[in-house]
């Protein structure tokens, strides 16, 4: 047995409990990143890129800056711990929607991308539903 098998197996699961939530954070916000940055702000700032694939769907500016808008509020929303499931979920559906698109109106050209974003977000979703109960308590206590 190597060293770091060793240690492995006599380390107790808080660490590694650590780690993944470790993990799990980086994760999150390296998604955040991607879809503030690389996705929501060409649609935001209206590059070229982002006008024409818009244009050609027949959604116009006022969808581009929509979808760019929604992307950023994931983004924002993947970072804070009450709203961090949700945030993965509702980006989900935003990819299955991607996907969608990209199947009936590019010809799949970049439909892998959506369907890729999906699998880690789906991992958070799950990880992180334990805040859904939370966003609840304070929901209903704000009525």
């Amino acid at each position: 047995m190597s060293e770091n098998t060793a240690s492995a197996v006599v380390e107790p699961a808080s660490v590694e409990g650590r780690r993944a939530r470790i993990a799990l954070r980086g994760l999150q916000v390296a998604l955040a990143l991607f879809f503030g940055i690389a996705s929501a702000l060409p649609k935001l700032i209206a590059h070229s890129s982002a006008a024409e694939s818009f244009d050609e769907l027949g959604w116009g500016s006022a969808g581009m800056y929509t979808i760019g808008a929604l992307e950023l509020a994931g983004a924002v929303a993947l970072l804070i711990p009450v709203l961090q499931s949700v945030a993965a979920m509702a980006l989900s559906a935003l990819m299955v929607g991607a996907f969608v698109v990209q199947v009936t109106v590019f010809d799949g050209e970049y439909a892998a991308t959506p369907v890729i974003l999906i699998l880690p977000l789906a991992l958070i979703a799950w990880a992180r539903r334990g805040h859904n109960a939370d966003l609840l308590r304070i929901l209903r206590l704000s009525r």
